[in-house]
């Protein structure tokens, strides 16, 4: 066996090159999380229900299912650079498509815009892992991923930060008076379209920032020389998409991943929903986002000690029994225990994606480029599960606890759509451990 203590993770001649596209795996970070408090925010805004509201993440996570296999495409003609550079400058669009859809106070603008942003992200999360896995040696490719991957969670917590110093914090839709009512709701049409007007320059302000540091970034990577690899065409895409269909593990782990994206969403979206029937306003509610992230990042950690010496599927199956017990919680215990119990899901959701992703291409040799394709358009579930959910919340009226289902409020109940998400995915843990034995 050949010893690899002496090669390095990464390179010296590629370390600025490595450096440059490890910042992307943050940036996508920041899109999303960013992104998450927005459905609360448009809903008052612009006065939606919530099932319009939740096209918001329709919009999202749309653009990953559109995009991501035609950039597997566009990288297996061209360059890692070229996919890259692409992904940047739909990413950049997006984002500065903001500054007219606030002029135009259009929400069809804004998911146009969201849209096309996540076309730019499709390209980068499709492109950026293999980029990474190709900048060194075969022997440390995946110490080298994990640690580009390590800056995701950074990305994810600078969006947050953002979401509620710069712009939940500044909304004036979301202010209530001494007894907790909603302004807004008080204020003659001539006030409204005033409140709305400033409001949406504030939701626009950080996604044109974001835009021009994009623009930035694609100039960077532009300048600087990278390791090119070109992607031989020494087999049909034909041929190998028929071969991963052929595969019940690859198969089972799209639906998975499709499922697990759908309930991660739901469950970091509407964490604001929730929070405000207890009285919390969305910019003290991002504080429990804060922690649902912390708790998602040391279960990454105790998950990725723990595949030591648990199998992958036995070790997903078990993380998936822990995300039900928790989601049982947050639908029939109401108060802060509830929300602490909505928390907690996300502990048990870390090891997820990046488990179901393993599994489901192990095996798979050099089909792995398109396979990789087509799980990252399996985060669609996390397009249309939110809307699903929002038509729940939308059962008995606008509100959050409008009627009673099964004894809680609509918004408890609703969590009911994520609990059958992680018996799929629990489900796909034990068939990954008793028949495909992963």
């Amino acid at each position: 066996m050949e010893n690899t203590k002496h090669i390095p993770v990464v390179s010296k001649q590629v370390l600025l090159p490595f450096i440059l596209i490890t910042s992307l795996f943050a940036l996508w970070g920041f899109a999303n999380d960013i992104t998450n408090p927005m459905v609360s925010a448009f809903k008052k805004i612009l006065e939606l229900n919530n099932t319009q509201a939740s096209w918001v993440q329709m919009a999202f996570y749309g653009g990953y299912f559109t995009m991501a296999f035609p950039a597997a495409m566009f990288v297996k003609k061209y360059t890692y650079k070229k996919g890259i550079l692409l992904g940047l400058v739909l990413y950049a669009v997006g984002a500065l498509l903001f500054y007219p859809a606030a002029a135009y106070e259009e929400f069809g603008f804004f998911l146009a815009a969201l849209y096309i942003l996540t076309f730019g992200l499709a390209f980068l999360e499709t492109t950026a892992n293999p980029f990474i896995l190709s900048m060194g040696h075969e022997k440390t490719a995946t110490r080298r991923l994990n640690l580009a991957q390590a800056f995701n969670p950074i990305g994810a917590l600078t969006g947050l930060f953002i979401a509620q110093t710069f712009i939940l914090g500044s909304l004036q839709s979301d202010d209530v008076d001494a007894q907790g009512n909603a302004i807004y709701d008080t204020l003659s049409e001539t006030a409204k379209t005033a409140v709305r007007t400033s409001d949406l320059m504030v939701v626009r302000n950080p996604y044109v920032i974001l835009g021009l540091f994009v623009l930035f970034m694609l100039v960077l990577i532009a300048l600087v020389k990278m390791p090119e690899k070109k992607e031989e065409a020494n087999d049909s895409v034909g041929s190998a998409v028929k071969r991963l269909f052929k595969n019940k593990k690859f198969v089972e782990g799209v639906i998975a991943q499709m499922f697990y994206v759908g309930a991660q969403i739901m469950c970091w979206t509407y964490i604001y929903q929730y929070a405000e029937t207890l009285g919390i306003d969305n910019r003290s509610a991002v504080t429990y986002a804060y922690w649902a992230l912390i708790l998602f990042l040391i279960g990454r950690w105790i998950g990725t000690y723990l595949l030591k010496f648990i199998s992958s599927g036995k070790l997903l199956m078990y993380f998936a029994l822990g995300c039900t017990l928790f989601t049982l919680g947050a639908i029939f215990i109401q108060g802060m225990t509830g929300l602490y119990s909505l928390v907690g899901i996300s502990l048990c959701m870390s090891i997820m994606f990046p488990t179901i992703y393993g599994i489901a291409l192990e095996g798979v040799g050099e089909d792995a480029k398109f396979g990789a394709a087509f799980l990252v358009m399996a985060i669609v579930g996390g397009a249309v599960m939110p809307v699903l959910q929002g038509a729940i919340l939308d059962f008995g009226g606008s509100g959050y606890t409008d009627i009673l289902i099964l004894g809680v409020p609509e918004v408890n109940f609703s969590f009911a759509l994520p609990l059958l998400c992680f018996l799929v995915v629990g489900i796909y843990g034990f068939r990954a451990y008793k028949i495909h034995h992963s």
